[in-house]
């Protein structure tokens, strides 16, 4: 495949990196929750952001079976309806993995527009699934957390892939 014009080589990515970033953003989830503001419908979803984001740059890594296993840990730890989460993490990684090349070619500030769909449909099944069970309609402030993921999206961009930008053993002779 040919690199687009202007685009810096990365080094591959750590399987340590990767993972380790995933449970930060679960924690994250967790954390958000657990606040001050209790689990407000605006608040946005940290671990579905770093899912997309290493679907699409790690899709042989990251997966729907990795966003499954994650989504179960919050339908768990926020005593919601077993599998609301994991179905879908599990749909927003399909549907990562089915733009993922298409996606790359764009600019960080053109994939966030891009990843807004999918964060919605996330959110969307969500919302389903706990109207399904009988539970009360949030409100429409959580129309607000899709767009503020796809707004968090160029800062996550850039910071899970730092490691990668980094040369391995930097000195004059080696610029990449």
């Amino acid at each position: 495949m040919i690199m687009p014009r202007g685009q810096q080589l990365l080094l591959p990515a750590s399987s340590l990196f990767i993972w380790s970033s995933l449970l930060v953003a679960l924690g994250g989830n967790m954390l958000l929750n657990m606040g001050l503001l209790g689990r407000t419908a605006w608040l946005p979803d940290l671990l579905a952001l770093a899912l997309v984001f290493w679907t699409i740059h790690q899709p042989l890594r990251v997966g729907m079976t990795a966003a499954f296993a994650l989504g179960l840990a919050m339908d768990v730890h926020q005593s919601a309806l077993l599998g609301q989460h994991a179905l879908a993490y599990a749909v927003l990684s399909f549907l990562a993995i089915a733009m993922h090349r298409r996606l790359l070619w764009f600019s960080v500030p053109s994939q966030a527009a891009q990843v807004l769909p999918l964060f919605v449909v996330a959110h969307a099944l969500t919302l389903l699934v706990r109207l399904l069970a009988g539970d009360d309609f949030p409100g429409w402030s959580m129309l607000l957390a899709p767009v503020l993921e796809a707004l968090l999206w160029p800062a996550v961009s850039v910071l899970l892939l730092l490691p990668q930008k980094r040369a391995p053993n930097p000195d004059a002779n080696r610029p990449l």
